[in-house]
């Protein structure tokens, strides 16, 4: 098995991946939803940062550090910092923003290991819908450090699913519009293979699967 099935697997019995008839925030009907809050004790933080570190290893990027927004994205950076330190012995440090800068004590926007110029910043978010956090995160970055870069953002799941304004998706907006490469554990379309492949229960919700992702499907 793979670690992309793996993961799906790790979703689903996590109560993360479910299926049924969900309204999603953007008032679509969707047969599939993704709870990331479901992620909430040491054994799912220690697996999925295990699979991020993968992700980021088999895509091969490079980076100095691990950056999580405030605040789902904080305990997904250091999952992934102990994992890539665990699994691969490769120390890569984190930081993550605080929502307002901090005037007193050691001051500041970041906490952890703060960026500088020639930085090259991986962020680690969860899922990337509407692409909000990137750009709530980047004027951040370039104040703190204008000289750095975000190397790439790695995320779980990308539901390769248009966005409400055009035909493009979250993911290719973000290359678009701040030429970063956004990589993801699994795509919606690993999801319905690993269920045509028996790796995970609902067959019956395939059906529709295909026909939201031919709706709302942008991407290969």
């Amino acid at each position: 098995m793979t670690y992309k099935e793996e993961f799906i697997q790790f979703m689903s019995s996590s109560g993360v991946l479910t299926f049924g008839d969900f309204t999603l925030k953007s008032g679509r009907k969707a047969p599939y939803f993704i709870n990331t809050g479901n992620y909430k004790t040491g054994a799912h933080l220690a697996r999925l940062g295990s699979f991020y570190a993968q992700c980021i290893r088999e895509h091969d990027i490079a980076g100095d550090i691990l950056f999580g927004p405030a605040y789902k994205g904080i305990p997904l950076a250091v999952s992934t910092s102990v994992a890539l330190y665990t699994k691969y012995g490769i120390d890569m440090p984190y930081c993550f923003d605080r929502k307002e800068v901090k005037d007193h004590g050691e001051g500041g926007m970041f906490v952890g290991t703060q960026p500088s110029d020639g930085s090259r910043v991986i962020i680690i978010e969860d899922v990337m819908t509407s692409g909000k956090a990137l750009r709530e995160v980047l004027p951040k970055l370039r104040e703190a450090a204008p000289k750095s870069t975000v190397s790439a953002m790695v995320i779980t799941v990308d539901r390769m699913e248009k966005g409400l304004a055009g035909d493009l998706s979250a993911v290719q907006e973000a290359y678009r519009d701040f030429g970063i490469q956004v990589f993801s554990i699994v795509t919606i379309n690993d999801i319905i293979q690993a269920i045509e492949n028996g790796i995970i229960a609902g067959a019956e919700h395939l059906e529709a699967m295909k026909m939201y992702r031919e709706q709302y499907g942008a991407g290969a």
